[in-house]
């Protein structure tokens, strides 16, 4: 979807919604959920690990950049996980993807207050960010025993 803005002169820009990548990291039937920290607002809410695709980065660039950022570990990015959440009024949209650790890497909590690995029963166990909820009910089969 694109969205339009006048610009100074008045005529209209057309500008795509930013995007955001977001990792299903499974390992062992559970998944990584990380606990926010900041702002305020989602401060103790849960959410897949992830962040903003910079200009001319590859959306799975960005998912590797972002979790050695906030994990400190490197991933594998597999396939996506559920459909495109619009976030933001339309201005961003999610995009999550399924990811595995690589050489061993345990995730450490550089950006997050807390880690949690959860099985598919275990899900609905914390309070997910509204972008998020979604993508859980898509992974819930790829977690299954």
């Amino acid at each position: 979807m694109r969205t339009e803005r006048a610009n100074g002169g008045g005529q209209a820009e057309r500008r795509d919604p930013r995007v955001i990548v977001g990792a299903a990291i499974i390992r062992d039937g559970r998944v990584l959920a990380c606990a926010r920290s900041a702002p305020a607002e989602v401060a103790g809410m849960w959410e897949f690990p992830g962040g903003k695709v910079e200009p001319g980065e590859s959306e799975t660039a960005a998912l590797a950049r972002e979790c050695a950022e906030e994990l400190a570990v490197r991933v594998e990015i597999g396939d996506r996980v559920g459909r495109n959440v619009r976030m933001a009024h339309g201005r961003s949209v999610l995009k999550v993807y399924a990811a595995r650790l690589l050489h061993g890497d345990q995730p450490q909590a550089l950006e997050h207050s807390a880690l949690r690995w959860l099985a598919g029963d275990e899900l609905d166990s914390v309070t997910w960010l509204p972008a998020d909820a979604p993508i859980v009910e898509a992974l819930r089969p790829l977690l299954a025993p």
